[in-house]
């Protein structure tokens, strides 16, 4: 009666004697038994039905961790980069599911919309956008779509080391660099969400498939530049339309809607005098990122209207929210010093009835 779902970054999953990005970044055999054990011990624990992955560079020992606890089910639509034999860059997305994987895609940009953007017409997505097709109970076949946005590092790296700059040059280099690259990802980032959410509307539009949107976004939802995956209104269309065909096509944050019906519960418990109690202990929202001290959400699940309790073909609704964090906020060296910098967000949905 219940489905959960979780998006897990794994934070530079690479098995020893390999290294990461630089030569000298390698586990030791301690180290990634210690990693091994993290993984393994958290979905023990929570037990999630389908999980999104990102940063893999192993996707055969996160394969064969993943069939140990109990997910027959697993896929990459990539590989990484390797150089100089040892040296792995560029990591994947993947998806592990207790339920059976019917297809699955790397979702390819639409060309004809990138030429309309004005955008390089050789554009790729920075890590390829993964789409399973998975069989749910009660709900049947439904598209599971595995996202690692571009991140917010800039483009442009200024190379001070053979200069004979000045120190302020160095600094007026560095900052226009800082500037003109930071921005150049901002913009690939927003790209890669519009041309996938197109995408999306065009799949849903030619098999019904409900959707389930997952993964780093490496940006907040409500900024400007990913805010567009959540649209849910038209200029000039009628409520009518809107309800009755809009709906179909827009996504919502999964926090949004457990947030929605724990609100509506509260609401409509026989102990009125309560209400204002109860509404002071509603949950707030945990940031699964942590930088200079500042906390942000970069880690999202989006869900079509099939899980929307609100939605009135809705067949499913999100009963509970988690974002596993003990590991950023009060960490145990001996239990979490290999673990993930990033908050595991699970959503519980419940059948409804």
């Amino acid at each position: 009666m219940q489905l959960k779902i979780a998006t897990f970054n794994l934070f530079n999953y690479l098995e020893p004697p390999n290294a990461y990005y630089e030569f000298e970044r390698i586990y030791s055999a301690e180290q990634w038994q210690k990693k091994q054990n993290w993984i393994s011990n958290y979905l023990t624990e929570y037990q999630p039905d389908i999980i999104g992955f990102q940063e893999v560079f192993s996707t055969k020992s996160l394969k064969q961790l993943v069939k140990q606890q109990g997910y027959d089910y697993f896929a990459v639509v990539d590989e990484p980069e390797v150089i100089d034999d040892f040296i792995y860059r560029r990591p994947v997305v993947a998806i592990a599911s207790r339920y059976p994987i019917k297809d699955v895609v790397a979702v390819e940009p639409n060309v004809d919309l990138v030429q309309a953007l004005g955008v390089d017409t050789e554009f790729s997505f920075s890590r390829k956008v993964l789409r399973a097709n998975i069989e749910i109970p009660h709900l049947g076949c439904c598209d599971c779509y595995v996202v690692h946005f571009k991140s917010k590092r800039s483009m442009i790296e200024f190379d001070d080391s053979n200069s004979n700059l000045s120190p302020e040059q160095v600094i007026i280099e560095n900052l226009k660099a800082q500037i003109a690259g930071g921005w150049g990802s901002t913009v690939q980032r927003g790209n890669e969400a519009t041309l996938l959410m197109v995408d999306m509307i065009e799949r849903r539009q030619a098999t019904g498939y409900p959707m389930i949107l997952m993964g780093d976004f490496n940006n907040t939802l409500h900024d400007g530049v990913l805010s567009h995956l959540l649209i849910d209104n038209l200029r000039f269309v009628s409520a009518f339309d809107q309800n009755t065909y809009l709906a179909k096509y827009c996504l919502n944050d999964a926090w949004n809607l457990f947030n929605n019906v724990y609100m509506n519960e509260i609401k409509q418990s026989p102990d009125s005098d309560d209400i204002n109690e109860q509404l002071q202990k509603a949950p707030q929202r945990a940031p699964t990122h942590y930088f200079n001290g500042k906390g942000s959400v970069l880690d999202y699940i989006l869900l079509s209207s099939e899980f929307d309790a609100s939605h009135h073909n809705s067949l499913y609704q999100v009963s509970n929210y988690t974002t596993y964090d003990k590991q950023l906020i009060n960490p145990v060296f001996e239990h979490d010093g290999e673990s993930t910098d990033h908050g595991i967000v699970m959503v519980t949905m419940t059948l409804r009835s």
